[in-house]
């Protein structure tokens, strides 16, 4: 017997797609494995193709099981689309809306403009997600997310971008070092430091490389120090085990770690990186997410360098 396919299916594909585990997909689908498991296979069976290959040790996807899954990403997409498109007729930005931030803009921007954003917009409900970029452009190419916050440049001709501010950079420095004594560095005074760095996978880590103009010297020893947070990086450099680079919203208003690392500003010209709000170019909420970019523009705080 034929079995149609439901959009509940394809949201289990995705999941799967996404974990290459029935168990976590499973739970992230909050239903249970042989649930899931069933409902695949009835997807399976309706379009007359395998889709996955289980094993004992992993779960793959099918030739078919790729195809079906990037198809199944853009038709849950468009769902949410429509219905973002009735639900925005009550009202600019009201009801649920999904936004993906990158870890080294979220914990210092979002706590000083979400406070005002909710007296303003009382009906929107905001769902964070923090992650890195690549993650974060999958989930919102899938539809798993609305909008996201992130630094340009932002590769992706599917998405629509708006740039909110220029945030400078800073040095952190362990107390005592050389560099302390200058009211001022220059990039060219960092050439021979040990630099700490995040993890692969940051656009922060490669920013920093890119000021630096030093890339990859000492590869082996700073992949050993490699970093998941800025606040690690700052233990890291209280500890003098190097020096880093800042983004200057995580460091405004904050302590340095009880005076055991000094913070340092750019000669001018200062490097610096642009932070942009972006979404689907398609997306039935582009008017909500332009009034969103303005808002975030009009609110920022100390730090920050309004665009527009």
């Amino acid at each position: 017997m034929s079995h149609a396919v439901t959009l509940k299916q394809l949201r289990y594909l995705v999941a799967v797609a996404d974990t290459l585990h029935f168990g976590k997909a499973a739970d992230a689908s909050n239903i249970s494995q042989p649930s899931l498991s069933a409902q695949i296979q009835q997807l399976e069976e309706a379009l007359g193709a395998q889709l996955v290959e289980r094993t004992k040790r992993r779960v793959l996807l099918t030739p078919a099981g790729t195809e079906v899954t990037a198809r199944a990403r853009r038709i849950l997409a468009e769902v949410r689309d429509l219905t973002d498109s009735v639900q925005g007729k009550a009202g600019p930005l009201a009801g649920d809306l999904r936004l993906g931030v990158i870890p080294t803009v979220g914990p210092f921007l979002l706590p000083r403009v979400l406070p005002s954003l909710r007296r303003t917009y009382p009906e929107l409900r905001l769902y964070l997600r923090e992650d890195q970029t690549e993650r974060l452009a999958d989930r919102l190419k899938s539809g798993d997310l609305d909008a996201l916050l992130l630094a340009m440049p932002v590769n992706e001709p599917s998405f629509e971008t708006e740039a909110l501010f220029d945030e400078s950079f800073v040095v952190a420095l362990p107390a005592g070092h050389r560099l302390a004594a200058r009211n001022q560095v220059t990039e060219s005074d960092l050439a021979g430091e040990h630099l700490l760095l995040l993890e692969e996978g940051h656009c922060f880590r490669e920013q920093a490389l890119a000021i630096c103009n030093n890339p990859r010297p000492r590869e082996r020893e700073r992949e050993s120090f490699a970093a998941t947070s800025l606040d690690t990086l700052r233990e890291m450099v209280a500890s003098r085990i190097g020096i880093t680079l800042l983004p200057a919203l995580s460091v405004t208003g904050a302590s340095a770690l009880n005076g055991s690392i000094e913070i340092r500003p750019f000669a001018r010209p200062c490097p610096s990186r642009r932070i942009a709000l972006a979404w689907r170019r398609d997306a039935a909420r582009d008017a909500e997410f332009r009034i969103l970019a303005q808002f975030l523009r009009d609110n920022l705080p100390l730090g920050a360098d309004a665009l527009g």
